[in-house]
């Protein structure tokens, strides 16, 4: 199977607050990306293809009230937190933290664990604490990634090496997969690869030989679960992403890079387009 990703970070934001948004009202931007989208996705309804998009919390109803019958277009959440409800348990305390629970209820299929900008963060919190425990970030991401399946969420699950780490890329990647994964049913998970030294501006992205070889060693270490790019698949790395056998698809982030920067739904389709020609 391939996989189309979108993950809309906080692309809700508007210009004059510092964000990227020009594309809809704040309160009507979930329902406007799915509205604009689902129709043109049904071109590759005989495809053995998903898309999910991931939005953040505030607009996770009104994109999936505007799903249509047997629309191509999955609604995700930006993580989960790591505990949840139970009948018999615990009710609802979780003040601040959004439950695996309480996002499928909203209508989410899946959900993204494990995103660079999650990892800094948590990483960020544990070193105020004076954790240096390095795996302590893997442990967090593998109570996050079982919450959501037992709660009947997919996962798309990201790992990645920073400059720093890259001389070691083959350690810090199997730890992320062996701790993240540990004991999970992982024919719900599928892999981002994201290169965290090569994400920004002046960065070189990898290249083909690079990026295959990364699938390839994911692959071998997982048992074969399919693997996506998150480095950012976008027009100009589209074609070439699509014919690298052991990449199973890509996580589209923002579709302009210059001038009216952000996310764009006609160039979404396209980034697509170019995918599958």
């Amino acid at each position: 199977m391939k996989h189309i990703f979108l993950n809309l970070k906080r692309f809700d934001i508007p210009k004059d607050k510092g964000g990227v948004n020009s594309i809809a009202p704040i309160q009507e931007w979930g329902k406007y990306i799915v509205s604009n989208t689902q129709e043109q996705l049904k071109a590759y309804a005989g495809e053995d293809v998903e898309f999910v998009m991931y939005f953040p919390e505030a607009h996770l109803i009104s994109a999936a009230n505007a799903l249509e019958e047997n629309s191509m277009v999955q609604v995700g959440c930006q993580s989960v937190y790591r505990e949840d409800t139970a009948v018999g348990g615990n009710f609802g305390a979780f003040t601040t933290n959004r439950t695996a629970n309480a996002v499928k209820a909203m209508g989410c299929t899946s959900t993204i664990i494990g995103h660079c900008e999650e990892r800094k963060d948590k990483a960020g919190i544990l070193s105020e604490a004076g954790v240096t425990d390095t795996a302590a970030v893997n442990r967090l991401l593998n109570k996050e990634i079982k919450a959501a399946i037992k709660a009947g969420l997919s996962v798309l699950y990201c790992i990645g090496e920073s400059s720093e780490e890259q001389p070691r890329w083959q350690e810090v990647l199997k730890e992320q997969l062996s701790t993240g994964l540990d004991g999970v049913d992982t024919s719900k998970v599928t892999i981002a690869y994201e290169p965290i030294w090569a994400i920004g501006p002046g960065k070189i992205p990898p290249d083909q030989e690079y990026i295959t070889m990364i699938g390839s060693f994911i692959k071998e270490v997982t048992g074969g679960l399919d693997v996506v790019y998150g480095g950012g698949l976008k027009v100009d790395n589209a074609k070439m992403l699509a014919s690298i056998p052991v990449m199973d698809g890509g996580l589209i982030a923002l579709t302009r890079f210059q001038g009216e920067i952000g996310y764009y739904p006609d160039e979404y389709l396209e980034i697509i387009r170019t995918y599958f020609s």
